[in-house]
C-alpha cells in the first residue's frame, strides 16, 4: 500500500513539474516574410517601430523610456549596438550595467514591444567612429569596412561575442527578436558597387556565425543606393526623412514590387553640430507621411522615436573629406519624445494616427519624468591642467591617441623651440581641435571644423615651452573618412618650414578626473579643473546651464555628462537624476579657459536652442565664489 501511494505521489510530481516547466517556457513565434508582407506564426504582421539606443539613456531609465516609447502605439522597438561601447581593447568584453544590452532587450519584451537587432560591426548612428572601437585604428594597414582579414578577424571575433549574449533572445527562441539587420547602409559607402556584393555577402555569413539563425536577417539602405547595399535573397528596407516617402517608395517598387514595403529609418528629425542652427522639422508633415504609410499596410520604423544622449565621449562628426562637422552632446533629434523623455506634441499626433488606422488602442501615456533645478553650485576647488600631468611618453613624432592605447579625451604635446624665430605653426592633419601654448600662455586655436591647421608664432630669444592640448571633438562616423579618424596631431608638426621633433605626449583620457589633487587657490591660468559639492533632497532631472563656460566637459558623481561648447546650439547639459543622490553629491567640470568662473546652475528645461555665440576664449569676470554646499 505505502509503494503504490509512493508510485502515485512520484506520478503526480513529475507531471506537475513537467507543467511548471511548460507554463515557463517562453513561448516561441516565427516571423518571416510571405506572399510579400511580414508574417508573424503565419498571420500578417505590420512593423511600427521606433528607435531609442540604450546607450543613450541611464539604464535605472531603460523601462521608463521603453513604456513612453509603447504608448504611442508602436509594437516594435529597435536598437544599434556600438561594437566600441563593449569591447574597448581587443578581446576585453563589457555587457555589465548600462552595458546589459540583453537585459535591455528582456525589458523591451517584457513592456509587450517586439525588437529589432541592429549590431553593425559598423552602425554610424553619430557615434564616434560609426561604433567602431578606436583600437582598431592603431594598425594603420587594417582597412575598416572591407574585406581585408584582418579586419574581418576583429569583426567576426566581435559578432561571435555579441551571439553570445543574444542569440537566445531570438524570436524562435522565446525572446522578442523579429529581425538582424546586416551592416548599415552600405549602398551609401564609396566602396560599394552595383554588381559586387562580396562584403555584403561576408556581413551576412559573420552574422550567422554568431548565431543569428532564426531571426529574419534584411538590409536596409537609401532609395538611390538600395542595388548597391542590398542582397538578392533578403528583404530589402529603405531609409529616407520627411517629404520623400512617395518618391521613396517609388523607387522601391520598381526593384522590390514584390515587397515588403518597410521604411527602417523614417527621420523623424535630425541632429545637431557644434557651431550650427538646431535643427527643427517638420511635425505636421511627418505625421501626414506617418498617415500614408499606415494606410498602405507599409512598415515604418520612426528614427528616433526617442534620440536621449551622447554621454561622455561618444557624440561623433561627419565629413566628406575636406568638411568636419562634429556632434553636440544632445541626441535629443527633435524626437517625439524628448531628450529628458517626455512627449512632444507631435507624439501624441503620432498615437492618434497609429490608433485611427491600426484599430489597436496603445497602452495609457505615462506620467512624463519631473524635472528640476539645483541650488547654484560654487566651484572653489580647482587645479591647473599643468599640475595634473601623467607622465609623458617620449617620441620623435607625435603619437596619436591609438599609439597611447587612449581612446578619447584629450593629448598634450610639449616640446621646446630654441629663439628667436617667428613663422607658421602647422599640425598636419590636426585631429580635432588644439589650443597651443608658449610657456603656458596661451598663443591660438586651431580647429578642424574651420580648417584651421596653421597659427603664426613668434618665439623670443632663447628656450620656450611649446605645448599643444589636441581635443578628440569625435571621429567621423560616416563616408570612407572614419578609415583615417586616428585622434590627435596625425602626421607631424612643422614651424617655419621645419619639422618638430623630440616631443613628450602626454595621454589625458579623464577617466576619473575627481582623483585630482584640488586645491583653494584663488587664481589658476589655461585649462583648470573645477570641483564643487552640493546636498539636496529627492534627485530630479535638470539640465545643467553651461552657457556661462567655454569648452570643456563635466561629470556628476562619477558620471560623464558630455562636452560643452560656447559656440552652440547646445547650452546646457542633461543631469538624470538616476545618477544623483539625496545628501552629498560632487561634480568636475573641466573648462579649457581657466581663470575664475561663476556658480554653475541648473534649469528645469533643455537649452538646446541657443543662438550661436563667438568662441570664449577670456573668461567672463565674476564676483569671487563662496564655499560649498554641504
Amino acid at each position: 500500500m505505502a509503494s503504490t501511494t509512493l508510485r502515485v505521489c512520484a506520478a503526480l510530481f513529475f507531471v506537475l513539474a513537467a507543467s511548471v516547466v511548460a507554463h515557463s517556457a517562453p513561448a516561441q513565434h516565427h516571423f518571416a516574410v510571405a506572399h510579400g508582407r511580414f508574417e508573424l506564426d503565419g498571420k500578417p504582421f505590420q512593423i511600427i517601430s521606433g528607435d531609442m539606443d540604450y546607450v543613450r539613456t541611464p539604464r535605472a531609465y531603460w523601462r521608463d523610456r521603453l513604456r513612453m516609447a509603447h504608448a504611442i502605439g508602436i509594437n516594435t522597438v529597435m536598437t544599434y549596438v556600438f561594437w566600441n561601447f563593449h569591447e574597448t581593447q581587443p578581446g576585453q568584453y563589457d555587457f555589465t550595467d548600462q552595458r546589459d544590452v540583453a537585459e535591455f532587450i528582456r525589458e523591451a519584451q517584457q513592456e509587450g514591444l517586439y525588437v529589432i537587432l541592429r549590431p553593425g560591426p559598423y552602425s554610424c548612428g553619430e557615434w564616434d567612429l560609426g561604433g567602431y572601437p578606436a583600437w582598431t585604428l592603431r594598425d594603420r594597414k587594417l582597412k575598416l569596412r572591407s574585406l581585408d582579414p584582418a579586419y574581418q578577424r576583429a569583426a567576426s571575433r566581435w559578432m561571435d561575442r555579441l551571439g553570445q549574449e543574444l542569440a537566445p533572445l531570438q524570436i524562435d527562441r522565446g525572446g522578442p527578436i523579429l529581425a538582424v539587420q546586416v551592416e548599415n547602409e552600405y549602398g551609401s559607402f564609396q566602396d560599394a558597387r552595383e554588381n559586387d556584393h562580396a562584403y555584403m555577402e561576408r556581413a551576412r555569413e559573420v552574422v550567422l556565425h554568431a548565431g543569428f539563425t532564426d531571426a529574419l536577417l534584411y538590409t536596409a539602405d537609401g532609395a538611390e543606393e538600395l542595388t548597391r547595399g542590398s542582397l538578392p535573397d533578403l528583404p530589402a528596407a529603405v531609409d529616407f526623412g520627411t517629404g520623400e516617402a512617395e518618391h521613396s517608395f517609388a523607387l522601391y517598387s520598381k526593384l522590390h514590387p514584390e515587397g515588403p514595403y518597410f521604411c527602417a529609418e523614417y527621420w523623424a528629425g535630425w541632429f545637431d553640430h557644434w557651431g550650427a542652427k538646431h535643427e527643427h522639422t517638420d511635425a505636421a508633415k511627418q505625421v501626414a507621411e506617418i498617415r500614408w504609410m499606415l494606410k498602405r499596410g507599409y512598415s515604418v520604423s520612426m528614427y528616433m522615436l526617442f534620440g536621449g544622449t551622447s554621454f561622455g565621449w561618444f557624440s561623433g562628426a561627419n565629413s566628406n573629406g575636406h568638411n568636419y562637422q562634429p556632434d553636440v552632446t544632445s541626441y535629443d533629434y527633435d524626437a517625439p519624445i524628448d531628450e529628458a523623455g517626455r512627449p512632444r506634441p507631435k507624439f501624441f499626433e503620432i498615437r492618434k494616427a497609429i490608433q485611427e488606422i491600426t484599430g489597436a488602442t496603445p497602452p495609457p501615456v505615462p506620467e512624463p519624468p519631473i524635472l528640476g533645478s539645483l541650488p547654484p553650485i560654487q566651484l572653489i576647488d580647482r587645479v591647473s591642467l599643468w599640475d595634473t600631468l601623467p607622465a609623458p611618453v617620449k617620441s620623435e613624432q607625435p603619437l596619436t591617441m591609438e599609439d597611447l592605447q587612449q581612446d578619447f579625451g584629450y593629448v598634450l604635446y610639449s616640446t621646446r623651440l630654441r629663439g628667436p624665430i617667428s613663422g607658421d605653426l602647422a599640425l598636419d592633419q590636426l585631429h580635432s581641435y588644439a589650443r597651443v601654448y608658449l610657456d603656458h600662455k596661451l598663443a591660438g586655436i586651431l580647429d578642424r571644423r574651420l580648417g584651421k591647421m596653421t597659427l603664426p608664432l613668434t618665439v623670443t630669444a632663447g628656450e620656450q615651452r611649446l605645448d599643444i592640448l589636441v581635443e578628440n571633438s569625435g571621429r567621423v562616423n560616416f563616408t570612407s573618412v572614419l578609415r583615417t579618424e586616428q585622434a590627435g596631431i596625425t602626421h607631424g608638426v612643422t614651424f617655419a618650414g621645419k619639422p618638430v621633433t623630440s616631443w613628450e605626449n602626454y595621454a589625458l583620457p579623464f577617466d576619473d578626473p575627481a582623483l585630482a589633487h584640488f586645491t583653494r587657490q584663488a587664481q589658476t591660468s589655461g585649462p583648470t579643473l573645477y570641483r564643487g559639492t552640493f546636498s539636496i533632497g529627492k534627485p530630479t532631472d535638470s539640465f545643467l546651464d553651461m552657457r556661462a563656460y567655454g569648452k570643456g566637459q563635466v561629470w556628476v558623481n562619477g558620471h560623464a555628462l558630455g562636452r560643452y561648447w560656447s559656440i552652440g546650439p547646445q547650452g546646457g547639459l542633461y543631469l538624470p537624476g538616476a545618477w544623483l543622490h539625496p545628501g552629498r553629491n560632487e561634480v568636475v567640470l573641466l573648462d579649457l579657459d581657466g581663470g575664475p568662473v561663476p556658480p554653475l546652475s541648473s534649469v528645469d528645461y533643455a537649452l538646446i536652442d541657443e543662438p550661436i555665440r563667438a568662441e570664449r576664449v577670456k573668461p567672463i569676470p565674476t564676483e569671487k565664489v563662496g564655499s560649498t554646499q554641504d
